[in-house]
């Protein structure tokens, strides 16, 4: 299943996070055992997820699998436990029992939260471990249900964000411009988005390789590439690329080839 061209939604439970926490984490999810055996037909498959740069907890609740990036491949054991950063083209290679409870954050949300700054997992695989509290991963991993487990997080998660002594300009800074870029259907480039928040290109580039790990002008290509491609897939009939801020569909087709590593007609 590829991301965006296939409904991988669907063999995931989703709920909102906590209102408190709606800021910095975009959804938790859990694998749903009835989705997945209806789509895997109790075989081995394979998910493929397109860069997001979007910190993302793995806890694993089920079998091993194994995840491949643009630089490794990684074992993942039924006892690991791993975050992600998702700034490449990732796949996860997985049988028929796979069970995973994700968290996945907004860019700056897990530094928010947490105080551990996202830009120094580029190109890592880090085990959960090293991020929370063994105790707390046990307990998570051990209990009964989805709603058990977005209750045991969401409480440490409330517990850390109010530890934090100071609210950190920048990163609410780096959501306003994405939120900026968004609401004007993402047609402003970086030098716009600095002026209407009345501040400096070189101060927005700063910011967003210190918190989310790459320059403005790539992180809103991935969103905007994301956005397109969806709309696309959805309605390819009525798509224009000029509704996304594309000059004409070979501009779209050269941006989804960048972002996906593979042209439309593979998808066909």
């Amino acid at each position: 299943m590829v991301e965006i061209f296939d409904n991988i939604r669907q063999l995931y439970n989703f709920s909102a996070p906590w209102r408190e926490l709606e800021e910095y984490i975009e959804f938790i999810s859990e694998s749903s055992f009835e989705e997945t055996a209806l789509h895997a037909n109790n075989s081995p498959f394979t998910v493929k997820m397109f860069p997001s740069w979007t910190p993302t907890i793995w806890i694993n609740l089920g079998a091993p699998y194994r995840l491949i990036t643009a630089w490794n491949s990684y074992h993942v054991s039924a006892a690991d436990d791993v975050l992600i950063l998702r700034d490449s083209i990732t796949e996860r290679h997985n049988l028929p029992a796979d069970y995973i409870f994700t968290v996945k954050f907004f860019p700056g949300g897990l530094e928010a939260v947490l105080g551990i700054n996202q830009a120094q997992f580029i190109n890592r695989i880090v085990p959960l471990k090293d991020i929370l509290p063994a105790m707390l991963i046990h307990q998570v991993k051990t209990a009964g249900s989805f709603g058990e487990r977005m209750v045991l997080l969401q409480d440490f998660f409330l517990l850390q964000l109010s530890r934090q002594q100071k609210k950190d300009h920048y990163i609410h800074l780096v959501k306003d411009s994405i939120d900026l870029y968004v609401a004007n259907r993402m047609q402003y480039n970086t030098s716009e988005i600095a002026e209407k928040l009345f501040i400096t290109s070189k101060t927005i580039n700063r910011y967003f390789n210190n918190i989310v790990g790459v320059p403005p002008k790539k992180y809103f290509s991935i969103l905007r590439a994301r956005a397109a491609l969806t709309a696309y897939v959805s309605a390819k009939e009525t798509f224009s690329p000029c509704h996304h801020g594309y000059h004409d569909m070979s501009h779209f087709y050269k941006e989804v080839i960048r972002f996906t590593g593979q042209g439309l007609a593979a998808q066909q």
